[in-house]
């Protein structure tokens, strides 16, 4: 029999719950920006799969998020080079909280023990 796939997991620590909500946040906003015709909105959808990978305590949706949230950074810094804007600011920072939920201690131990 399968396993069920559940879109959150409060048995996690808090560490990869708040990357979960925060990979699911980001691909809501990368929907709208989709439908608005900007191109890193297709990252954040890929981050919202990583968020149910995590959720459904996967290692490839683990190692997904880390990739593209750095990805995301990377291009976030690149566009802030070009000039200062707010809006990049913001996500350069969610971006950078993503990245710390995910490689916190404890979001790493647990996936190293419990993930498949």
């Amino acid at each position: 029999m399968a396993e069920p796939r559940r879109w959150f997991d409060t048995t996690q620590p808090q560490t990869l719950q708040g990357a979960v909500m925060l990979c699911y946040l980001t691909a809501a906003f990368g929907l709208l920006s989709i439908l608005f015709g900007s191109f890193p909105g297709l990252i954040a959808l890929g981050i919202g799969a990583a968020g149910f990978g995590v959720a459904n305590e996967r290692r490839w949706g683990y190692w997904l998020g880390i990739v593209l949230a750095g990805i995301s950074a990377l291009l976030y810094l690149l566009f802030l080079a070009g000039g200062f804007v707010f809006a990049i600011v913001i996500n350069l920072v969610f971006t950078l909280l993503l990245m710390a939920l995910f490689l916190h201690p404890q979001s790493r131990e647990y996936q190293r023990i419990w993930f498949k």
